[in-house]
């Protein structure tokens, strides 16, 4: 499909007037453009393509435009609108039957690794993710973790048929292994070999989900989000269970929500199965993530 430049610049001024009306942030829009006409950021600023004879489109100008009236009106995630998530050097693919991955849990991925270097795993590990939704995480931990089996749980059909066209598309389907299950129960031939464990579970409890902004309460999988009763159900599950699979040293290690960080502390302290519990925070300097290592 193509479309000339000057009708090209003229629908971006008119939903650059639409975005600011509706706040939502021009850099949404030039994503949007990015994906759907090939436009880098620099063409965007400057303008140049208005003088271009054509441009080529993934989609016909009014199917994007329908898609940037979802946007607006309806506060669909631009994620979900284009089909892709840019996560670490990535480029992810997501529908709804996946939680959008976050720039904060690229961190996690920092986290293992560090862990890895300070410790001595067997170069020929297997690490688990658990509840993996797109496969981000996953994914991270294979890129990163070359010499590493990763194992990926989630409970969601859709969820799992989308990671595993992730891997796939991003050469790494050969060392990331795709279980239907919830958390452990697939990897019951892991027990006690497990290097460590990565998740980011839900964590937000039930009644804020509710109030969450509508793009993530509209759209995002609510079994990804809700945490239960103190958003800390399925992190209490993670803190009993994993024992059983962890090898000696094997690290635990978790996303949370602001604000528990200590709680998920003095579970892990408490239950005599961890040691040098720690807590990091992420870019915006919030207590995101429990750290252990198994005894």
């Amino acid at each position: 499909m193509f479309v000339s430049g000057l009708e090209l610049w003229q629908w971006v001024n008119q939903a650059k007037i639409e975005a600011i009306a509706s706040d939502i942030p021009l850099s949404e829009l030039d994503w949007l453009l990015q994906e759907l006409a090939g436009l880098d950021k620099l063409a965007l600023r400057l303008e140049w393509f208005k003088d271009l004879p054509k441009i080529e489109l993934k989609l016909p100008l009014s199917e994007v435009d329908r898609l940037w009236q979802q946007r607006l009106q309806e506060r669909v995630p631009v994620q979900y609108l284009t089909g892709v998530a840019h996560w670490r050097d990535f480029s992810l693919k997501v529908t709804p039957a996946v939680l959008i991955p976050r720039p904060e849990t690229e961190l996690l991925i920092d986290l293992a690794v560090d862990a890895v270097k300070s410790s001595s795993f067997n170069p020929t590990s297997d690490w688990v993710d658990l509840g993996t939704g797109s496969g981000a995480i996953a994914i991270g931990l294979a890129s990163e973790l070359t010499n590493a089996t990763v194992h990926a749980v989630d409970c969601s059909s859709e969820a799992l048929a989308v990671a595993r066209l992730n891997a796939q598309n991003l050469g790494l389907a050969s060392r990331v292994n795709f279980y239907q299950g919830l958390w452990w129960e697939p990897l019951g031939f892991l027990k006690g070999k497990v290097s460590g464990m990565v998740s980011n579970p839900p964590y937000i409890p039930s009644s804020t989900v509710l109030t969450l902004q509508p793009e993530v309460l509209k759209h995002e999988p609510h079994l990804a989000l809700d945490g239960g009763l103190d958003g800390l159900d399925c992190i209490r599950h993670l803190v009993e269970t994993a024992p059983d699979y962890l090898e000696s040293g094997g690290v635990w290690l978790v996303e949370m929500m602001a604000g528990q960080a200590e709680v998920v502390a003095d579970m892990l302290q408490s239950h005599g199965s961890y040691g040098e519990v720690q807590i990091f925070s992420d870019l915006a300097r919030i207590d995101r993530f429990a750290l252990a290592y198994r005894l």
